[in-house]
């Protein structure tokens, strides 16, 4: 898959209520170059998601069709329900844009195992457990139930940190999209750099 070397790939990964959506729609809204990669999904649309733009709601049939016709980059199974990105999207979307995948740690090791795709992988935590607890209560998103399941995942969220190139505190949301956003710069002007070198 060939692309303009300009064009770069961000995954932002963390465990559930750090933050990452809202951080992926910052990015969106301030540069128009990137894309939010739209995952397949068959958990139920929560009442403020729209198809298409959140994601793709498909049944479990749709989706294990294609799985079976190898049509992700990558799918895991989380909290009972199915994600997954497909590739068709993805190599459409970065000869002319900028890509940033929401993403957890099972899909990023599947997509680092692409060698055609040059990835920017960063994670977000939160300072401590405590923290994160408030802001899945706060959030006000998830039963009960649900709230415990993902505070539970968090331990095993963390050990893959080293898969990842940056680990960043997201203590407050403007600070750490300060962050990003010199990750992305960085990685903008360095790649622009090599392709002039290279032609």
């Amino acid at each position: 898959m060939k692309h303009d070397k300009k064009n770069i790939m961000i995954i932002l990964s963390s465990p559930s209520g750090v933050g990452k959506t809202t951080l992926t729609k910052k990015i969106q809204q301030k540069y128009q170059s990137f894309k939010i990669s739209v995952s397949h999904t068959t958990r139920t649309p929560r009442s403020n998601e729209i198809d298409g733009i959140d994601y793709h709601f498909v049944s479990d049939k749709e989706f294990k069709k294609l799985i079976n016709e190898e049509k992700f980059y990558e799918y895991a199974k989380i909290f009972e329900n199915y994600y997954g990105t497909l590739k068709k999207t993805v190599d459409e979307d970065i000869i002319t844009n900028d890509i940033i995948f929401d993403i957890d740690w099972q899909g990023t090791k599947q997509l680092s195992k692409f060698k055609n795709l040059e990835l920017i992988k960063i994670y977000l935590i939160t300072e401590n457990k405590e923290e994160l607890k408030k802001r899945l209560i706060k959030r006000n998103q998830n039963s009960d139930e649900e709230i415990k399941k993902r505070f539970k995942s968090f331990d095993e969220d963390i050990k893959h940190w080293n898969d990842y190139d940056y680990i960043l505190i997201n203590k407050n949301l403007e600070a750490c999209f300060k962050q990003i956003e010199n990750i992305i710069h960085l990685h903008k002007s360095n790649t622009f750099i090599n392709s002039r070198k290279s032609q």
